[in-house]
């Protein structure tokens, strides 16, 4: 299993940004996948999750702001966030759960600065 997170960079505060999370290795239409993120000296968190019926679930601080999707036939899922914050900024991952174990990809970098 292999997930491969892109779409990370430079904003400033109120721009946007769309991450990609690719993912090969698993009948991908079968399974949730997360978004998580961790800033500096802080845990990794859940931002949104997206279900394999295309069921969501957002942290609070994503409500309203950013939006996750998926596209099961180029095995991608997508977060988009909107009006970005410096509070924002950190390593997002992506994230799923097989085979007993949790995949994570190996993170991009947002940077919102203010």
């Amino acid at each position: 299993v292999q997930l491969q997170a892109s779409g990370g960079g430079l904003v400033q505060a109120g721009g946007s940004l769309r991450l990609s999370c690719r993912a090969s290795g698993i009948n991908f239409r079968l399974f949730p996948i997360g978004w998580y993120r961790q800033a500096p000296g802080k845990q990794r968190e859940l931002v949104a999750d997206i279900g394999s019926d295309g069921n969501t679930n957002y942290a609070e601080f994503a409500k309203d702001r950013f939006a996750i999707s998926r596209d099961n036939v180029y095995r991608t899922v997508y977060l988009q966030m909107n009006s970005l914050k410096p509070e924002d900024t950190a390593v997002y991952y992506c994230k799923v759960t097989t085979r007993g174990r949790d995949f994570w990809g190996r993170g991009t970098l947002v940077t919102v600065s203010s």
